[in-house]
């Protein structure tokens, strides 16, 4: 699209989000003929609010898990000065795949997505595939016993990366480990074989807050 066509289709719809489209396409893919369950953001950081993610999408997968993504990593409005670039805004969106009987059981997530995207936006460190993040032995979900008080990131098991009108959109799921696997973490390849590990168990890597 060149830039004159981008202005010609902003100026002709103000409510257009090339980014947010690219995004539902690939979610639509995965699961068609799903309406999500949507969470807006409430006070978004863009607005002296608290909120560093626009909103977060949850889909009910047939495989007996939820899959969320995230709103807000990437570029996601009409932004002519972003058309073109290598990445779309920080160049990923954040995903996570969840047991629960209901949407509802993963909302408890939204504050760790919030969270992540916040250190990204205030202290300008991105996350890339292979990387983990040390809970410091607090468990992922606060006020539970669970034994998983980590995360390793890795590329989402489904939802494939692709080139958006703003750069390259990937989509990095956060998986869920304990104490003791986060102990074995020093090195990207330790993490890769980590993850092999328990796509053995699991294969779409699905973070079960009951597994220990």
């Amino acid at each position: 699209m060149t830039k004159a066509e981008f202005l010609a289709k902003m100026e002709a719809d103000e409510s257009w989000a090339p980014g947010w489209e690219a995004i539902d396409g690939v979610f639509r893919a995965l699961y068609p003929g799903q309406k999500p369950f949507h969470y807006a953001a409430v006070s978004r950081a863009v607005f002296g609010g608290n909120d560093f993610l626009d909103g977060c999408s949850i889909y009910p997968s047939p495989k007996g898990y939820f899959h969320l993504v995230t709103y807000g990593m990437s570029e996601l409005y009409a932004e002519p000065e972003a058309l073109g670039g290598e990445w779309s805004k920080w160049g990923y969106e954040m995903t996570m795949k969840l047991r629960g009987e209901k949407p509802e059981d993963c909302l408890w997530a939204l504050d760790l997505l919030n969270n992540l995207a916040r250190y990204t936006f205030t202290q300008k460190r991105f996350f890339e595939p292979w990387q983990f993040v040390d809970g410091r032995g607090a468990p992922i979900r606060t006020g539970t016993d669970t034994a998983l008080t980590s995360l390793i990131i890795v590329p989402d098991t489904e939802a494939q990366g692709l080139d958006t009108l703003y750069g390259r959109l990937e989509f990095l799921q956060l998986v869920g480990i304990t104490q003791a696997e986060l102990s074995r973490l020093s090195t990207r390849e330790e993490v890769r074989a980590l993850a092999e590990q328990l796509r053995q168990a699991e294969p779409w890597l699905v973070t079960d807050l009951d597994r220990r």
